[in-house]
């Protein structure tokens, strides 16, 4: 794990907002953004449940917004913000895009692919070691995870 940078917590709270939307619009609150040369060129929050895609995830959203963006799939250079550590197929996406850095706020302890379930962007077979900082605003991205999962279970399921 790499240290935080002194930006890290401003770009994170760009992605708890992200997070929040999901929240009221009934997704798993996750959020995202992009930054590239000081600029955000991406920025997105969880649409499975909105798009009925199970990969609607911020990252990838993120992802492909930024590569719109940059005219260019390859994102050197570019640092990802994610509330909560991306899991493999997010971390897949990562190291084919090219990502500088990654910086979450949640450990994912299921499938989380940046360290600690198992680790997909530093693994020797997959090619280029990605940077990563855990940790940034974790309370407050746990907290925002935990309330929403709270609230799931005490709401009954819709009957159909």
């Amino acid at each position: 794990m790499t240290i935080p940078q002194p930006d890290d917590e401003g770009y994170m709270g760009l992605a708890l907002a992200e997070a929040a939307k999901a929240a009221a619009a009934g997704d798993v609150p996750i959020g995202c953004v992009v930054v590239r040369a000081g600029k955000v060129v991406g920025r997105a929050h969880n649409q499975v449940e909105l798009l009925k895609d199970a990969t609607a995830h911020a990252e990838m959203i993120a992802l492909t917004q930024a590569a719109a963006a940059a005219g260019d799939w390859r994102l050197d250079g570019a640092v990802l913000y994610a509330t909560k550590e991306p899991c493999p197929m997010c971390a897949g996406a990562i190291l084919k895009s090219r990502v500088s850095r990654v910086v979450f706020g949640a450990e994912a302890p299921l499938d989380g692919a940046a360290g600690t379930a198992l680790d997909l962007l530093h693994h020797p077979g997959l090619g280029s070691a990605v940077p990563v900082t855990g940790g940034v605003r974790a309370e407050e991205c746990r907290a925002l995870l935990q309330g929403f999962f709270r609230k799931l279970r005490r709401e009954p399921a819709a009957s159909s």
